[in-house]
């Protein structure tokens, strides 16, 4: 069977399940493993940096060791090697939920208001503080967060899937293991990320590695998928050439070097105006804003924002089959 076909198993796997609790998740096992290696590295090295440099080395080395040892374990079995790399697969997709957390943020707005209710949801899915935001905060809230995961929990967690099965003619692994660890080893960089990359006292050194990493490995995928956004605006009847001249305008009015790429092409499509002052940890940081204000933004434009992402990842998989069985067949 082709590795296309496991892909799909693993994408509709997520689309049936999602990530249900009782299920010990590679993320939260990749986030143990990352706490424990940051205080034994911490303990051991007195430059934090280093510490920090040697933190992201030990969790990936430990990390994708470990299950390139379990699958080549298994390979005797090759039912069950290729069924746990789908399973694994399967794990490291984050479509429903996203989908799930951001249209229970849309609930709670339409068609009637409950702003607190509104306020803690979209809180489950932000970084930033939502006690004081009005509706339309929260609307701005979830629309970035969705826009910005599109990266994040599905199109870059696929590019390097299929990136890493491209070098299994030159190993023993069958491309949906490389593809396994490929995925893998991008969730590792993204959770270290995620709990280290702070620009504060006690992570602004400690944090460099991951943060520098991750904004590597999101640069291409960032990029190809706001041209997608792009695509899905026209395909779905959105602003599609707003869509395009907002993203080559404001893609770098972020402080990441890759969110604001999906974040405004998605502002261009739907003609609205994202970013902006937002609170952080009871401090007010000045976001310079992406879009124009051509309208004010409303809760459908979460569902909105849900059909670009979904659109454009369709897009984007098949974009990347077809490189990928060309590079196979110029090979």
């Amino acid at each position: 069977m082709n590795l296309e076909i496991y892909i799909l198993i693993a994408i509709s796997l997520d689309l049936m399940l999602g990530d249900p609790q009782w299920y010990p998740h590679p993320v939260r096992l990749i986030g143990m493993l990352a706490s424990a290696a940051e205080r034994r590295w911490r303990k051991a090295i007195a430059n934090v940096r280093i510490a920090g440099i040697l933190t992201v080395a030990s969790v990936l080395f430990v990390s994708c060791g470990s299950v390139v040892m379990l699958l080549w374990l298994t390979a005797e079995v090759a039912w069950l090697q290729t069924v746990l790399a789908v399973i694994l697969l399967y794990s490291l997709i984050a479509i429903k939920d996203l989908l799930r957390h951001s249209r229970e943020v849309y609930a709670s707005l339409y068609p009637v208001e409950k702003i607190e209710e509104a306020r803690v949801r979209v809180g489950h899915i932000v970084g930033r503080d939502t006690k004081n935001l009005d509706g339309a905060g929260v609307t701005r809230a979830c629309v970035e967060t969705v826009a910005e995961n599109m990266v994040d929990g599905i199109t870059a967690p696929l590019f390097w899937a299929l990136v890493a099965s491209l070098f299994s003619p030159f190993t023993s692994l069958p491309a949906v293991v490389m593809a396994a660890v490929g995925m893998l080893a991008y969730k590792c960089i993204n959770t270290m990320d995620s709990m280290f990359g702070y620009k504060n006292a006690q992570y602004r050194d400690f944090g460099w590695a991951p943060a520098r990493l991750d904004d590597l490995v999101n640069m291409l995928p960032a990029r190809i998928s706001a041209y997608v956004i792009v695509f899905a605006a026209f395909i779905l009847g959105e602003n599609s050439k707003d869509s395009f001249r907002i993203y080559r305008r404001d893609r770098y009015n972020h402080s990441s070097p890759n969110a604001g790429h999906p974040e405004a092409a998605v502002a261009g499509a739907l003609e609205v105006r994202l970013g902006g002052p937002s609170s952080y940890f009871g401090g007010i940081v000045d976001k310079p804003y992406i879009g124009d204000s051509g309208r004010e933004i409303h809760a459908r434009d979460i569902l909105k924002t849900q059909s670009l992402i979904l659109t454009a990842s369709v897009l984007f998989l098949l974009g990347a089959f077809l490189l990928r069985n060309i590079c196979f067949w110029l090979r």
